[in-house]
């Protein structure tokens, strides 16, 4: 590089460096200082160690004593390991962790799951503390608070009532049903805000399975037809992003079509794309009342053996038009995660569900875990996996301990 053409630093960006190099020489001297619990500096060690042992009662090894020496001396005669590669100088200040690190999750990466129901009250979901049933002005109000934490998308889930319950859902695409209601109530109060919306029938089934059923199986074609009127009512409603539960197969495409055909190119899918047959769901369920009537959901959700199963239906999701392909649930599918970030370009999102925020909720309560940096690291480790989405039920939870943090 000419130094002829190298710019002088002004007054101001002297002052800065002269700060930052401060800064990063106090946080590398603080980070070798051993602090005990209590506050108090430990008292100084002489690195030699040399006559620390001297009277002990019993044999000491010596690891720098031998031919074949664990360590050796440096040229101040402290111990020494002659290694020239020391990853912990990447870890010695807050400074230095935090310009160095690879993985920094946001309000703005969440998607906060809400329910809701018919009631003008709200009502709380026992297997899910902190969680509860909300009416719809009080969907209203947590949206705003959300909102203004950074969290800008939600996704609905309606508790129907059993008396609109039947086998073909047919309360999915009712235009005044409580979904599409909720829709239009949040997006005449926070227009730039996106809300998603869940495409199955459970939560409408008297059957309390994903799809029709006909003698004890669910229909898979047949259950797209009633899937593909939901959709299409639900981007009537202002829904920005629809996003498929059900896993049967071929209704990505069959949606994409049927949303294009009516002029919602602009409406996009998130995919379901690898739901496995969890047992993580039990919380959810309780707050939808949908537990399946019979069965279980195993012919169409994924075996949780499988992972390359997951790799086919990213593909074929991609290939009908999806936008985004989520996982569920998300930690102990970690790999899965990783898998699609790996097989594709579209952004994966991880739903980290509702056992697992009340596994958080159940050991923090019992004073074993610490619940705020349990759960920061676990929305981290999504995002680590790969995850360019969380849907999470901590999302207003976590933005607001980012905030006071000063985060963001």
């Amino acid at each position: 590089l000419d130094p002829v053409h190298i710019k002088p630093l002004s007054s101001l960006a002297k002052m800065k460096l002269t700060l930052a190099i401060a800064a990063a020489l106090i946080g590398s001297a603080n980070a070798f200082s051993a602090v005990a619990p209590n506050g108090n500096a430990a008292a100084a060690v002489d690195h030699s160690l040399k006559g620390i042992d001297d009277g002990a009662a019993h044999d000491v090894f010596d690891p720098t004593a031998g031919d074949n020496a664990a360590l050796t001396r440096n040229n101040k005669d402290d111990v020494w390991v002659p290694q020239r590669a020391r990853p912990r100088r990447n870890r010695k200040s807050a400074a230095v962790r935090a310009m160095l690190r690879e993985n920094i999750v946001t309000p703005a990466n969440f998607i906060y799951p809400l329910f809701i129901h018919e009631e003008d009250f709200n009502t709380a979901i026992p297997s899910m503390p902190g969680c509860e049933r909300h009416s719809l002005d009080s969907m209203v109000r947590e949206v705003g608070e959300s909102y203004d934490l950074g969290v800008k998308t939600f996704v609905l889930f309606p508790k129907v009532p059993d008396e609109l319950k039947t086998n073909l859902g047919v309360e999915a695409y009712n235009p005044d049903g409580i979904v599409h209601r909720a829709i239009r109530m949040i997006k005449e109060k926070y227009p730039d805000s996106v809300v998603c919306t869940d495409v199955a029938l459970d939560p409408y089934s008297d059957q309390g399975h994903d799809g029709v059923v006909e003698d004890g199986k669910i229909l898979n074609d047949v259950t797209i037809n009633q899937l593909c009127k939901q959709a299409v009512s639900q981007a009537r409603a202002g829904a920005d992003v629809v996003a498929p539960s059900d896993m049967m197969d071929g209704r990505v495409g069959a949606i994409r079509d049927a949303l294009d055909s009516e002029g919602f190119t602009d409406v996009s899918i998130l995919a379901y794309t690898a739901k496995y047959a969890s047992a993580y769901y039990g919380p959810f369920r309780d707050a939808l009342d949908s537990h399946p009537g019979f069965g279980d959901k195993k012919t169409y959700q994924q075996d949780p053996a499988n992972g390359r199963e997951a790799l086919v239906e990213a593909a074929l999701d991609a290939s009908e038009g999806a936008d985004m392909l989520m996982v569920k649930p998300g930690m102990p599918y970690l790999d899965i995660i990783r898998r699609l970030k790996d097989a594709t370009p579209l952004p994966v999102a991880a739903y980290h569900v509702s056992g697992e925020y009340a596994m958080i909720k159940a050991a923090c309560e019992k004073g074993w875990l610490e619940e705020k940096d349990v759960v920061l690291e676990t929305l981290t480790c999504f995002k680590r996996a790969g995850a360019d989405i969380i849907l999470t039920y901590y999302a207003k939870q976590a933005a607001q301990w980012m905030k006071d943090d000063g985060i963001f």
